[in-house]
């Protein structure tokens, strides 16, 4: 990442975001020309309670870790206290997303059953990988790359209609649509807050274009639900 200290730690991680776009726009735009749309809107449905449920452990462990280097890592403290306050406003959003689910019709054992795609492993076995074996530092560039596209909600409102799902479904995804946003803020806060060196951004940035082209993966070899 070029340029450091002229601009924001939170704008260097942005640019990297955005260079990731064009990747995840196609894979969606290619989603939402598969049929039969309900059948693909509860496979999208379901990739996203397989990505919800590893959220909190996830943060968890990561907090576990940056206890473990407080004493020698400037980054630990702060990193802790953020992972802490964001696994609380994460918290049962799985649960929900079942709930969700079974109220057009799937029950929590099938969707529990449906067996998580390579690409999903990829995408969050790498942060558990990174947390436990590099920095927790790295997790951040994969929430910041969750975070950073709120569903709007007239776009779900068009894909409740061509779906045929009813209102319900879609609780969760709602949720966070208007959660996203101050969640994104609350997180370049901390990337701006943070001091971080090229290294450490080098770390983010890593961690936000693996998650953007296994995110994209996830999305691409997703197909209707049976």
């Amino acid at each position: 990442m070029d340029n450091l200290g002229k601009r924001a730690n939170s704008d260097l991680v942005r640019g990297r975001i955005e260079l990731c776009l064009p990747g995840l726009d196609a894979a969606f735009k290619n989603l939402w020309q598969m049929k039969p749309e309900r059948e693909v809107m509860a496979a999208f449905l379901v990739l996203l309670h397989q990505i919800m449920r590893a959220s909190v452990p996830l943060m968890q462990r990561a907090a576990e870790r940056c206890n473990e280097l407080e004493e020698t890592d400037k980054l630990a403290a702060p990193l802790a206290r953020y992972y802490r306050h964001h696994t609380s406003e994460e918290m049962n959003h799985d649960v929900w997303g079942l709930e969700d689910l079974a109220s057009a019709g799937f029950r929590p054992e099938y969707v529990l059953s449906v067996i998580p795609p390579a690409d999903v492993a990829r995408l969050v076995g790498s942060q558990y990988y990174w947390i436990q074996h590099h920095h927790p530092l790295m997790l951040l560039g994969y929430i910041a790359v969750l975070e950073a596209f709120p569903p709007a909600d007239h776009k779900i409102d068009e894909l409740r209609d061509r779906s045929g799902l009813p209102e319900s479904a879609f609780r969760t995804l709602r949720i966070h649509g208007a959660l996203d946003p101050t969640h994104s803020a609350e997180i370049d806060d901390t990337f701006n807050m943070l001091p971080l060196d090229r290294d450490h951004l080098e770390m983010v940035g890593l961690s936000v274009v693996h998650s953007c082209e296994t995110l994209a993966a996830c999305v691409r070899s997703l197909r209707p639900l049976n």
